[in-house]
C-alpha cells in the first residue's frame, strides 16, 4: 500500500468490485423472478464465466502487444455502455431471460478483455519481493467486497428491484476509469515491432504449454473449478429451494463466502511459507467438496451459512495460490497471455462445471447434484496433489538475460527467413549422457520461446562432436527468441557449456535460406 498507484487502484478497484457483485446479485435473482427452471439460474453464473473461456487468450495477446492501459480502458467502456443498456431495459420491464443472459455475456466479454491486462500491470504497480503479497492483496480487496456486496446488492434488490443494482455497477466503474486516465506507464524499450495476435497467442500457447509450472496450473485450475463450480452457481437455488428465503437469503450466503475468503486472504502467506503451494492448494479443494457436500444436504442457515465461508476460503486459497504460482514463473514479455490462458481454464473449469451441476440440479436433484460435484472434487484433488505437485520459479529469476536492445550482431533483413541456428559442441565420451539430460533441457528453453526442429545430433564420424540445430521462420522470429531468454535459463545454458571440453566456446552459426534478389546483409554490428 505503500505504491500510490497500487493503493489508488486497489481502491477504485475495490469501489468496482461491490458494484459488480450487487449486479451479480440482482442478474442472478432476476432469473429467479422470470423463469422457474433451475438450469436457466445457473446459465447467469455460466454466461458470466464463459467470455472469460473464450476471449481471454486473445485479450492476453493484446495486453502483451499493446499498452495494457488502454486495453483496461477500452474495455471498462464497454461494461459502463452494457450496464447503461440492461438498466434501461430493467427499468422499462423490457427484459426477458435470453436477454439477460446476453447481456451479462457482454460484460463477461468487458471483464475478459480487462482481467489479463490488470493482473499483468501488478507487477507494474509494486516492486518483484512484493509481488505475491499484491496478488494476496487484490484478492483480499474481491472477497471485502464479496462479504459485504452480496447482502447489500440482496437489501437493494429487495427495496428497489434488481434495476437498481444494474445502475449501481454501471456507476461503480467511474472512479476506476479516472484513475486510469491518469496513470502514466513506463514501458519497456524495444527495438522490435509487436507481434501480430494470432502469432501472440500461438507464442503464448506454446509457452504455457512447454513450462512445467504453468501447464500444472492450468490442469489443476481447470479441475478445480470444474468441481468448485456448482456451488458457486447454484447458490440461488440453495437459498430458494433448500433454506426457503428469498434474495436477503442469497446475499447473506454470498456474503458468508466471502468472508470465508477474506478469513483465508488475512493468513494466506502464513500459511504458504508453512506447507507450500502444492499443500495448500490440495487441502483447499479437499476442504471445498466438504463444504458443497454439507450445502447440499443441508436444510438449516446455521450449516448452510458456515459451509459458504469454508467454500470462500477453499475458492480464494485455491486461485489466489495458481495466481500466484502463474505471475512468479512467467516473464514481463508473456505474462499477460500466460494469465489469460489461467484464467481461460479456470474460468472455463468453472463454466462447464456450472453448466454440469446445473442440469444435474434440474434432473437429479439440487442436493445429489451438489454431493456428486463433491465427489468429483475430493477425487480430483487426490490425484492432481499427487500427481501434479505446483512448482514455481522465484520472480527474481525471470528477468531478462539480453539487454532490451541487444541481440546476435549481424544486420540481416528482419523478414529474412528461414534461418537455421546450429551450435558445435565438443563432449568427453564420459559425459556424454550428462550432457544429452542438460542439452535437452536447453531444447526446451529455446522451444518454450519460439525455436522450431530443435535437435541434438552427434557426429559419427567424430563421436565427440554434437551439433545443435533448430530454426526460426524469420530472422525477426529469431530476433524475438534471443529477448525472451530469462535469468533462469542462464543456468540452464551454463550446465551445457559446463560439459563442452576444448580451449574455445562452442561454434554458432546463423544460416539464411538465400534467394537470387535477397538483400546481402551488413556487416556484424557487436557479439552474438
Amino acid at each position: 500500500m505503500r505504491s500510490p498507484l497500487f493503493r489508488r487502484l486497489w481502491i477504485a478497484t475495490l469501489i468496482s468490485n461491490f458494484g459488480t457483485l450487487i449486479q451479480s446479485v440482482g442478474a442472478a435473482w432476476l432469473m429467479t423472478q422470470l423463469v422457474s427452471a433451475s438450469d436457466m439460474v445457473a446459465f447467469v453464473q455460466a454466461a458470466t464465466a464463459l467470455p472469460v473461456m473464450l476471449l481471454s487468450v486473445p485479450a492476453g495477446a493484446v495486453a502483451d502487444i499493446t499498452d495494457r492501459r488502454h486495453v483496461m480502458l477500452a474495455a471498462l467502456l464497454v461494461m459502463v455502455t452494457v450496464s447503461v443498456l440492461i438498466t434501461t431495459l430493467s427499468f422499462l420491464q423490457l427484459i426477458t431471460p435470453w436477454s439477460l443472459l446476453g447481456l451479462t455475456f457482454l460484460l463477461g466479454c468487458g471483464s475478459a478483455l480487462y482481467g489479463p491486462a490488470w493482473q499483468a500491470s501488478v507487477g507494474e504497480q509494486v516492486p518483484v519481493r512484493l509481488l505475491p503479497s499484491a496478488v494476496a492483496l487484490n484478492a483480499l480487496g474481491f472477497n471485502i467486497a464479496r462479504t459485504v456486496g452480496p447482502a447489500l446488492g440482496g437489501a437493494i434488490v429487495a427495496a428497489a428491484g434488481a434495476a437498481a443494482a444494474f445502475l449501481i455497477n454501471a456507476c461503480s466503474y467511474l472512479v476506476l476509469i479516472f484513475v486510469l486516465i491518469f496513470w502514466r506507464r513506463t514501458l519497456l524499450p524495444t527495438s522490435l515491432p509487436p507481434e501480430s495476435i494470432g502469432a501472440a497467442i500461438a507464442t503464448g500457447v506454446r509457452y504455457a504449454r512447454l513450462s512445467l509450472p504453468i501447464r500444472t496450473v492450468l490442469e489443476r485450475a481447470t479441475l478445480f473449478g470444474f468441481g468448485a463450480g456448482g456451488l458457486w452457481a447454484t447458490l440461488p437455488l440453495i437459498a430458494r429451494d433448500l433454506l426457503g428465503g428469498g434474495p436477503l437469503t442469497y446475499g447473506t450466503l454470498l456474503g458468508g463466502f466471502g468472508a470465508g475468503a477474506v478469513l483465508a486472504a488475512l493468513g494466506i502467506a502464513t500459511l504458504r511459507r508453512a506447507y507450500g503451494y502444492n499443500r495448500v492448494a490440495t487441502a483447499a479443494s479437499v476442504t471445498f467438496a466438504f463444504a458443497a457436500a454439507l450445502a447440499g444436504l443441508s436444510h438449516w442457515m446455521v450449516l448452510t451459512l458456515p459451509a459458504a465461508a469454508l467454500a470462500g476460503a477453499s475458492w480464494l486459497l485455491s486461485f489466489s495460490t495458481f495466481n500466484v504460482v502463474v505471475q512468479v514463473s512467467s516473464p514481463r514479455w508473456v505474462l499477460g497471455r500466460t494469465l489469460a490462458l489461467y484464467q481461460s481454464a479456470a474460468f472455463g473449469g468453472a463454466a462447464v462445471g456450472a453448466w454440469v451441476w446445473g442440469l444435474g440440479a434440474e434432473h437429479i436433484g439440487l442436493s445429489t447434484s451438489l454431493v456428486a460435484s463433491s465427489v468429483v472434487l475430493l477425487l480430483s484433488a487426490g490425484w492432481v496433489g499427487r500427481h501434479r505437485p505446483l512448482v514455481a520459479h522465484g520472480a527474481d529469476e525471470l528477468g531478462p538475460l539480453a539487454t532490451a536492445s541487444g541481440g546476435p550482431g549481424l544486420n540481416v533483413p528482419q523478414a529474412a527467413g528461414p534461418i537455421v541456428i546450429t551450435v558445435e559442441y565438443r563432449v568427453a565420451e564420459a559425459n556424454v549422457a550428462a550432457f544429452l539430460h542438460a542439452a535437452h533441457a536447453l531444447g526446451r528453453t529455446r522451444r518454450r520461446d519460439g525455436a522450431r526442429r530443435w535437435s541434438m545430433m552427434q557426429d559419427l564420424d567424430e563421436p565427440t562432436r554434437f551439433v545443435e540445430r533448430y530454426q526460426a521462420l524469420t530472422w525477426l522470429d529469431h530476433l524475438r527468441q534471443w529477448q525472451r531468454a530469462t535469468l533462469a535459463d542462464q543456468s540452464v545454458r551454463d550446465g551445457v557449456l559446463a560439459l563442452h571440453e576444448g580451449p574455445a566456446p562452442p561454434v554458432v552459426h546463423h544460416l539464411w535460406a538465400r534467394e537470387p534478389d535477397d538483400a546481402e546483409p551488413s556487416p556484424p554490428s557487436g557479439p552474438d
